[in-house]
């Protein structure tokens, strides 16, 4: 697994380079100090590189504003002495958070997540894999093939399919980390989408097929750009 390191503080980088030469699934193809010069390497083979180390309070780009225009495929691990962005972060998906000072163990823990996420992301994605949910006193086996979208009311999400809607005790973000990320993709604070099921894009809309007519869910500003960068990588294997 490829990748880079975004950071501007020289110690902070030869710390984290030490880390990723101690894990053999991992390899370091360059550090940047400058985020702009970053973004600008990452433009020119995106395919190449599979995770981004990235520091959040940078000169000329911070990292928010990193992955606001480079998107959050690669995957992103944040690593800053800031907890407070931490939210922030996560809106955009982001793998993991680490605080400074890093140590080896809680670096590795995050960079094996990442991996994971990478490796099952490789393999060719299966309608027919399946969750159980629980409905009433049972568990009901769902495929992901059927599932159209995932909404958010309040404290419990709603897992829409064609013939049924599914209440949920869950955040939208325990799900979200839960489900296939090369399927599902968060378009919302709201909702997520099968992108399988979309049928249309148009302005801050998509439009889902349904068995009465069509469903029209929301975009927000925060993911647009994401989920057009990914349905494009997507539309271009």
């Amino acid at each position: 697994m490829n990748c880079i390191l975004v950071d501007d503080d020289e110690m902070s980088r030869r710390l984290i380079e030490d880390y990723i030469s101690r894990v053999d699934f991992v390899k370091l193809v360059k550090s940047f100090s400058n985020p702009v010069e970053a973004l600008s390497f990452l433009n020119s083979q995106p395919e190449n590189i599979h995770l981004i180390f990235l520091d959040i309070e940078m000169p000329e780009m911070s990292g928010l504003d990193f992955i606001e225009v480079g998107g959050t495929n690669p995957q992103i691990i944040i690593v800053s002495s800031k907890e407070k962005y931490a939210l922030k972060a996560f809106d955009y998906s982001v793998t993991d958070y680490l605080l400074k000072p890093i140590t080896f163990p809680r670096f590795l823990k995050g960079v094996s997540r990442a991996y994971e996420k990478y490796n099952a992301q490789r393999s060719p994605f299966d309608d027919n894999r399946e969750i159980f949910i629980k409905k009433n006193n049972s568990l009901v086996r769902v495929r992901y093939g059927d599932i159209l979208w995932i909404e958010a009311m309040e404290n419990y999400v709603i897992v829409v399919t064609p013939n049924e809607r599914f209440t949920i005790h869950l955040t939208m973000k325990s799900l979200e980390s839960q489900l296939p990320s090369e399927r599902f993709k968060r378009v919302h604070r709201s909702y997520i989408v099968n992108v399988g099921k979309i049928e249309s894009i148009e302005d801050n809309i998509i439009t889902i097929k349904i068995l009465d007519g069509k469903k029209t869910i929301p975009i927000g500003k925060s993911y647009r750009d994401l989920l057009l960068k990914e349905l494009k990588m997507i539309s271009n294997k």
